[in-house]
């Protein structure tokens, strides 16, 4: 009896020990699923009001149940208490806080036990299982994985990866790429996330990191870190754009990436079903690296404006067609690979616009200053753009423009403050007229034109402009400001400054706070000791 008894603890260890090795889980997470199902059979046939425990002998195997209770004041539980006197009268010196643990008989389990039982321990080992995936692959996000198709449901392609099971979303694969049961797949692990059910590995093809991993695994200067993967755009399915930049000057990144007659990135196209892929050098620069994004499209001049991170690009009139792309596509890639906004023109439109701004400028100068058509187009010639440039740049500046003299250039300086005066005056007195208060005007970062243009929108109170949001200011359809030159980030210093007037009761209090803590202190060093 006691031989089968050693040879059924041994069995017991050895389960033990094929499970984890089986799931790649700790042996200890295996024996402690099994004292838990042990310990709920032993509550069945004990009772579940009782604390009974189980633990199994990691060296024997030996199963030990006991029955435990606490030694306490006042007994609220029968079942897991007991008071103090009645514990010493079965254990000598026993104290409140102490333990009792009395012995029990080993169970024999009869079918139901034994079968529930087994789903504590599958239960348990399932959850270690999920536990070890998620944390063998929460670190692997950014990686490329291969796998085998598993199932494929609704378009939902589950792949099996060895240790876990991955999905791949209809929307994260290639349009038109379809996959049958047991295929082999290659894909980008996106994301890991924890859930309900279990580690959920999401994988992508559609994904831009995926297409600069493939090229890391087929460039060996990539992998070694000579050249370096700057930007990834894609329209997936059917053309990439990829930024590469060489760390030595002797290694052209371009052609190492195509390879030998186009070998190294042939290689990339046929796992993304025939994706074109444009290689572009990467510059520092950001005109010369947005007109190497724009290839194979020749572009003749770029204007960027960096306060609204947008970029203006001019092409020959044959070129248009060529640098937008069908549907867009050469653009929109561009845009994403560069990062910054790309307005495309041809050189007609263009001159045709810069025209108009020429002769709109002229016009207000004749307009604002009295003078005739021959100075109004000077100065706009000569780069000024509002009446408030000629008023404030310096009259000698003036007077070197060909044809100028300081006679001439005092007298436009002197028109052009008289214009910005009257100007301001009738702004200020049209302020009045709406009620715009003075704690607006006195934010300083807005000009009276903006300040009036607020008063017409019916925000004249600070706590009216604090409400909003820097986007209400600047929207391009229907922004208070936005025929104004003001960008998003000014509009939210704005809003920002307006609702400091908030705060400013927090600030007294956390200032007197302070005050009051170093006088307590002060107080405190001038108290002799007794």
């Amino acid at each position: 009896m006691e031989n089968a008894a050693s040879l059924n603890r041994l069995e017991l260890l050895q389960v033990a020990d094929a499970v984890a090795r089986e799931k790649v889980i700790d042996r200890d997470i295996v024996l402690e699923a099994m004292e838990e199902a042990i310990q709920k059979a032993a509550r069945a046939k004990y009772g579940n009001e009782n604390d009974i425990r189980a633990n199994i002998d990691r060296g024997t195997g030996e199963i030990r149940l006991a029955r435990i209770r606490e030694v306490v004041e006042e007994v609220e539980n029968d079942s897991t208490q007991i008071t103090a006197a009645n514990a010493q009268a079965e254990k000598e010196g026993a104290v409140v806080g102490d333990l009792l643990v009395d012995p029990l008989p080993p169970i024999d389990f009869g079918r139901i036990a034994a079968q529930t039982a087994k789903q504590v321990i599958v239960q348990k080992v399932r959850e270690a299982e999920r536990e070890r995936q998620f944390h063998e692959y929460k670190d692997r996000v950014g990686e490329v994985v291969n796998g085998i198709v598993k199932r494929v449901e609704y378009g939902n392609v589950t792949v099996d990866l060895g240790k876990a099971d991955a999905v791949v979303r209809r929307d994260e694969m290639l349009p038109r790429e379809s996959f049958r049961q047991g295929d082999r797949i290659r894909a980008y692990i996106y994301d890991v996330r924890q859930e309900q059910r279990g580690p959920q590995i999401f994988l992508s093809r559609s994904h831009p990191q995926f297409m600069a991993k493939l090229f890391g695994q087929e460039v060996p200067e990539i992998y070694d870190g000579i050249i370096e993967v700057k930007a990834v755009a894609r329209d997936p399915g059917s053309r990439a754009k990829i930024a590469v930049l060489s760390n030595d000057s002797s290694i052209d990144p371009v052609g190492a990436c195509v390879g030998m007659r186009g070998s190294r990135v042939q290689a990339v196209v046929n796992e993304l079903q025939g994706e074109k892929i444009d290689i572009i050098q990467w510059s520092p620069d950001q005109a010369s690296f947005i007109v190497n994004a724009l290839a194979p499209a020749e572009v003749a001049k770029v204007v960027l404006d960096e306060d609204a991170n947008r970029i203006e690009v001019v092409v020959p009139d044959d070129q248009l067609s060529l640098a937008i792309g069908r549907r867009g596509q050469n653009v929109r890639l561009a845009s994403q690979l560069s990062g910054w906004d790309i307005d495309i023109l041809t050189e007609e439109e263009e001159s045709n616009r810069r025209q108009a701004e020429f002769t709109e400028r002229t016009q207000s100068f004749i307009a604002a200053l009295d003078v005739d058509e021959t100075i109004a187009q000077l100065l706009a010639a000569e780069g000024f753009t509002s009446i408030e440039d000629v008023m404030y740049v310096d009259v000698a500046e003036i007077a070197e423009i060909e044809g100028f003299d300081e006679e001439i250039a005092e007298e436009l300086s002197r028109r052009a403050q008289e214009f910005v005066e009257k100007t301001n005056a009738e702004l200020e007195e049209k302020r009045q007229a709406l009620g715009v208060s003075d704690d607006i005007v006195n934010l300083q970062v807005l000009t009276l034109a903006m300040i009036v243009a607020l008063g017409e929108a019916g925000i004249k109170e600070l706590d009216d402009l604090a409400d909003l949001a820097g986007d209400e200011l600047v929207n391009a359809e229907d922004g208070i400001l936005r025929s104004f030159d003001l960008n998003l980030e000014e509009a939210n210093q704005v809003i920002m400054a307006a609702r400091a007037h908030w705060f400013e009761g927090d600030e007294a209090a956390a200032a007197e706070t302070s005050e009051n803590d170093d006088t307590t202190d002060a107080t405190d060093e001038e108290i002799p000791a007794s």
